[in-house]
């Protein structure tokens, strides 16, 4: 049986390759974002099925959840919408980037798990498990100066991850949470600072081979398919140039001290 997931944030970034990646491995696909342009260029390309949506708004969560229950239900939860806003200092942070973050990245989450659990449910109930994917981000994990907002924010949705596994202890759920690190997408950083292009190519300059969209595709989607029995808790993923969220290699990445092999 064809498995079905909603994954949102997928008019671009990680959630479109989420939407792809899921597609490619044959799953039926509910792609949510704001931009319906952008979702039916891809339903048209992929057959990813478009459903334009603000999660900001309870009522069209709602009206989502409406929705999959008329049209097949639901297996599987990916939940890739958040995003940041500004990175200033805290003392001269805007009220309303922390507000927006908080709703986009926490309230959303819990809007959804609140409107779709009970389809979740009967789908576990059906097939013997189902899924509540998260990607959060290694901000939640540690602060850094300029973070603060979206340090909170993310951490806010992390602890939500971890609060509802427990909660949902002793039910065939995979609560998961992807953790991603730098990641290269068209969109994230430049929204973060306020569209400017010169701020945003200079955070990832010298930078060998950050994460793109697509490799956090492929962990979203091994998860997914990973036997039932097994739940990835908390995967943290960054490029090999980050070991660290404050310690990023700039320029190519080479050996040190190596030793030729004596003749």
């Amino acid at each position: 049986m064809t498995r079905r997931a909603v994954v949102t944030g997928a008019s671009s970034g990680i959630g479109e390759a989420a939407a792809r990646a899921l597609r490619a491995r044959g799953w039926d696909v509910v792609g949510v974002a704001r931009r319906a342009d952008r979702l039916a260029a891809l339903e048209a390309e992929t057959g990813v099925v478009a459903h334009a949506a603000d999660l900001t708004d309870g009522d069209a969560v709602a009206a989502l959840a409406a929705w999959l229950d008329e049209t097949g239900g639901v297996d599987a939860l990916v939940h890739v919408a958040g995003g940041a806003r500004g990175s200033d200092r805290i003392e001269a942070g805007d009220p309303e980037d922390w507000r927006w973050m908080f709703e986009a990245n926490v309230l959303s989450a819990q809007r959804l798990v609140a409107s779709l659990l009970p389809a979740i449910r009967r789908a576990a109930d059906a097939s013997g498990h189902a899924d509540l994917l998260f990607v959060t981000s290694t901000a939640a994990q540690t602060a850094y100066p300029g973070g603060g907002g979206y340090n909170a924010a993310k951490a806010g949705e992390a602890m939500l991850v971890h609060a509802l596994r427990q909660e949902l202890n002793g039910e065939p759920l995979r609560v998961i949470e992807i953790a991603p690190g730098m990641v290269r997408t068209e969109e994230f950083t430049l929204n973060r600072l306020g569209g400017d292009h010169d701020a945003a190519d200079k955070l990832y300059e010298g930078v060998e081979a950050p994460l793109v969209a697509a490799d956090v595709a492929d962990v979203i989607a091994y998860a997914l398919d990973a036997p039932g029995h097994v739940n990835l808790d908390l995967v943290t993923m960054r490029p090999v140039a980050q070991s660290a969220q404050h310690l990023l290699a700039r320029g190519p990445l080479t050996t040190r001290g190596v030793v030729p092999p004596t003749p």
